[in-house]
């Protein structure tokens, strides 16, 4: 039974990897960047999903980079850490880099984000185990599997420039 339980989790990780390289390449499209468009192929993710655990949470995460070594990098925007709590916090100043307004841990932006940009695609799926034997062996009564790509959308237009100039304070 818990060799069933593994195979299905191994079955559904393999599953989601080619459902999100299949969306996320339909992310990339031009069209795509609309929040309606990304809503209509998040349930789609959902519901080939549900197909195969029909309770399965979905959950999906957008962020965009102006280039691939932004994206692999993902360091933080930049701050004076004047506490020395390695957290942009209690009034630090920051440099808001993609001027979303709030400090980001990774130096991306949330969403699809515009021409040209480098998008990290993440879905995260969590079911309940097929099985309750790993209850009784110290195991978790639910899986979690997550997959995630990264593509750059088309080049519809040209890239829009950002302002590197904001300085903000972190909360």
């Amino acid at each position: 039974m818990g060799a069933f339980d593994i195979a299905h989790t191994q079955y559904m990780t393999a599953v989601l990897r080619g459902i999100v390289q299949k969306t996320g390449r339909d992310s990339s499209l031009e069209n795509a960047t609309k929040i309606s468009q990304q809503s209509l192929i998040d349930a789609e993710v959902t519901k080939q999903v549900r197909q195969l655990y029909n309770t399965a949470e979905v959950s999906f995460k957008r962020r965009s980079f102006e280039n691939y070594t932004q994206a692999a990098a993902q360091e933080p925007e930049k701050w004076t850490d004047t506490n020395k709590n390695l957290t942009c916090d209690a009034g630090e100043p920051f440099v808001d880099d993609n001027n979303s307004g709030y400090w980001d841990s990774d130096g991306g932006s949330d969403g699809q984000g515009g021409a040209k940009d480098r998008v990290i695609y993440t879905v995260t799926v969590t079911y309940p185990a097929i099985v309750p034997i790993s209850r009784f062996i110290g195991g978790s009564p639910t899986h979690t599997v997550v997959a995630t790509t990264i593509l750059q959308n088309q080049p519809y237009s040209d890239q829009q420039a950002t302002n590197y100039s904001t300085v903000r304070n972190c909360p």
